[in-house]
């Protein structure tokens, strides 16, 4: 068995945006592993889910001290996601490891994500132009049933391919609950993600190829390193989060789709610098609105 620092490495930075956004498994991690190191697609789907186990308590944990996890939302969305999680993974192992039927799942991963994103800078217009107030996790009304079936859609996603406990589950969550504050649904995300990855995890080593060498040097560089980025996501304002959130998934669903790594560099490039640039001067969030005066606030009573 041998450790590959490389990996750990990569994993380590993948880490860091996990803790900052949610986002991690077949988002972040699994095209990482597939894309950089040539690691079979069943292998690093498997290998990562296993590796999530450890990586999605660390940040968790940061963010229930926090304050920033709606544990009622967390129960409705597990009891959907967890039988559907073991579900995906005995699927993707009737689905079978050919080559064609990797590529196939590759190609609708990269479809879902982008289709996530476009979603998120839709509902981000739309709240742009409602004005709508942002809330804190303990301010935000349940709703069961639309719950459980986020719960279901995205855990056979998560253990089919492992995506779906962060980047696909974000954005259902999104639209579910729009009025969300980002670290509120990075934590609430990240505490979901603890038993639907246990399942998934469960699948995966009855199903799956999982490497325990692989799984090891993932664990090494990320979970150290999940454990900093949230910290930041605890602490971080919205205005900062959910372009990140944004960023990493568009950046794997291009990738799973097939577009080159050169052109995927010079486009990744293009959006930071126009679409980061436009949005700097959109939401200006280095701006801070001044407190109301007292004599303001006694008019105002």
């Amino acid at each position: 068995m041998e450790i590959n620092p490389y990996i750990a490495i990569g994993s380590a930075i993948v880490g860091l945006l996990v803790g900052m956004t949610g986002a991690g498994g077949g988002a972040l991690m699994t095209p990482m592993l597939i894309m950089v190191f040539g690691i079979k697609p069943s292998t690093a789907i498997s290998s990562d889910l296993v590796a999530a186990v450890l990586m999605k308590p660390v940040g968790a944990a940061v963010h229930l001290a926090h304050r920033t996890v709606n544990l009622a939302l967390v129960g409705w969305l597990s009891l959907g996601s967890v039988p559907a999680a073991f579900a995906g993974a005995w699927f993707l192992h009737e689905l079978g490891a050919t080559k064609n039927s990797e590529a196939n799942i590759e190609i609708v991963l990269g479809v879902a994500l982008l289709l996530g994103v476009a979603a998120m800078i839709w509902r981000a217009f739309l709240d742009h132009r409602s004005g709508e107030r942002t809330l804190d996790a303990d301010q935000i009304t349940v709703r069961p049933v639309a719950s459980i079936a986020v719960g279901l859609f995205g855990g056979f996603l998560v253990g089919m391919t492992s995506v779906g406990s962060g980047s696909l589950m974000i954005v259902l969550l999104l639209f579910v609950y729009p009025a969300i504050k980002a670290k509120q649904l990075v934590g609430t995300d990240l505490a979901q993600a603890v038993p639907l990855t246990l399942a998934a995890a469960a699948g995966a080593l009855l199903f799956g190829h999982v490497e325990i060498s692989l799984t090891l040097s993932v664990v090494i560089g990320a979970v150290p390193a999940v454990l900093v980025g949230s910290l930041f996501s605890s602490r971080a304002p919205d205005a900062m989060i959910r372009p990140v959130i944004g960023f990493a998934v568009f950046a794997s669903g291009l990738k799973y789709i097939g577009v080159p790594t050169v052109l995927l560099g010079w486009t990744l490039l293009a959006v930071i610098l126009f679409g980061g640039g436009g949005w700097l001067c959109w939401k200006k969030p280095w701006r801070v609105d001044a407190p109301a005066t007292p004599g303001a606030e006694a008019s105002a009573i």
